[in-house]
């Protein structure tokens, strides 16, 4: 383990965070992997507006995800020459693992698992969010946006994490489907629905045009709202959902989608569920030579659900109740890092 890193991946050593009232030289045209070079620490930059209150973004919480980059080099390019209608602050998060193209590197903490709320012990990471946090309420923040893409197969939704008619029409602004969740903690989102309206873009995989144009013109409408539109959301204009269960596999276990031998052979369209409700009997793959459950479902509240989900028949590992999952991922570091997937269920407003 390096010497400047704890157990749980945190740093020891104090993270500081920069923040800049400027546009660095070179910015809007690096690349997520060259970010490091201008700016190489985590930085919160703020740019005035026409109205105070500002826009809070923030992208690459996961450094393999640069969507949410993208756009905002856009946005910052349509303004580069005028006052945009309201002002920016854009926290740019984990930069080095943005370098190298992960998530995050092994040694780091999720950074977006690190907010206020945050179920990991006080290190620099937690110490820095909270800091962010701080300075954005200070300066009477009107949205925050955290920008992300997905791995798998999923169409853009946006997540929120108050079931508030505000936060449900902001959500709706990026589009219908709208996934309502509280666990796991310690995420953006959640921080800062205690301090405005808050909302996740999930802008489908990385590299697809459609995802950063679809950001960026979620941005833009932001930057021009007076206020959030105060009629109500009907449930008519709206697909909203309740994730009701985060499942890992167990760390114990050996998992592939292509090795037969392993432990757990999962199947390789799995992610084609995503956002498609399977009825009881569906089968995510085959456990060999493994009496035990291979997944673990666990609720909101952190209860162990896996067995009102999984079963085991004849080694096929089944789905026990209609449900719908999302985040499902072909990607195998992605899915020891965070998880294999989330189970919902549809909310009728």
């Amino acid at each position: 383990m390096p010497a400047n890193l704890s157990a749980n991946g945190c740093s020891v050593n104090k993270l500081r965070l920069k923040q800049l009232d400027y546009l660095p030289e070179g910015l809007l045209e690096a690349s997520h992997k060259t970010l490091h070079a201008i700016l190489p620490q985590p930085t919160l930059i703020h740019l005035p507006g026409k109205q105070t209150a500002p826009l809070f973004i923030s992208v690459l919480l996961h450094g393999n995800e640069p969507t949410g980059f993208q756009a905002v080099q856009l946005l910052l390019d349509k303004y580069k020459d005028k006052l945009p209608p309201r002002s920016l602050s854009i926290f740019f998060g984990n930069i080095t693992a943005a370098s190298q193209d992960l998530r995050r590197r092994d040694e780091q903490p999720d950074y977006n698992r690190i907010w206020p709320g945050t179920e990991l012990p006080d290190c620099a990471e937690t110490e820095m969010a909270k800091e962010i946090v701080s300075i954005m309420r200070k300066r009477h923040v009107f949205v925050s946006i955290d920008v992300h893409n997905n791995t798998g197969l999923n169409p853009h939704y946006a997540c929120i994490n108050k079931l508030d008619n505000q936060f449900l029409r902001l959500a709706s602004l990026f589009g219908r489907l709208i996934v309502y969740f509280t666990h796991p903690k310690g995420v953006q989102s959640a921080a800062f629905a205690d301090v405005c309206p808050a909302v996740t873009l999930e802008c489908g995989r990385a590299g697809q045009q459609y995802g950063v144009e679809h950001a960026l013109e979620f941005m833009n409408s932001c930057l021009h709202l007076n206020e959030l539109p105060q009629h109500r959301v009907l449930s008519q204009d709206i697909d909203l959902f309740h994730t009701v269960a985060q499942v890992k596999i167990q760390e114990k276990v050996n998992f592939s989608f292509n090795q037969v031998d392993t432990g757990l052979l999962l199947n390789e369209d799995l992610e084609r569920m995503n956002f498609t409700e399977i009825s009881p009997g569906t089968v995510f793959g085959a456990s060999k030579n493994i009496s035990d459950m291979p997944l673990i479902a666990k609720d909101e509240n952190g209860n162990n659900v896996t067995d009102d989900f999984f079963s085991l028949q004849n080694d096929d590992l089944q789905i026990n109740r209609r449900t719908m999952p999302s985040m499902l991922t072909l990607d195998e570091r992605v899915i020891r890092q965070d998880c294999l997937c989330y189970l919902m269920e549809r909310i009728h407003l």
